[in-house]
């Protein structure tokens, strides 16, 4: 794992667009490596108050992968960051209450 230093954050937020729902958002910039190749750790997570995901985009274990309330979605794709980072805004905008 990288030092610290090297981890830059490049966005953390959270809030609760409507309901019992929360928006949380992390993209950390990483050094370059195996796990990140393209140098971006993220989290995009929708989800109750109470921890149940409604949807949630991440590479975590150096694979994008895509989360539902079934479990991971096998059909994902990754299609790029700035694609991903405006699905997942428009599905809370579908999904929320």
């Amino acid at each position: 794992m990288a030092p610290a230093d090297d981890v830059m954050e490049l966005v953390d937020e959270s809030f609760k667009p409507e309901g019992n729902t929360i928006v949380r958002i992390r993209i950390l910039a990483v050094p370059d490596s195996e796990k990140f190749p393209e140098g971006v750790k993220y989290r995009l997570h929708y989800g109750t108050v109470g921890g149940d995901t409604i949807v949630r985009y991440d590479n975590s274990h150096g694979v994008h992968e895509r989360h539902t309330p079934d479990g991971l979605d096998d059909d994902y794709e990754f299609p790029g960051y700035s694609e991903v980072q405006a699905r997942f805004r428009w599905e809370v905008d579908v999904l929320g209450p």
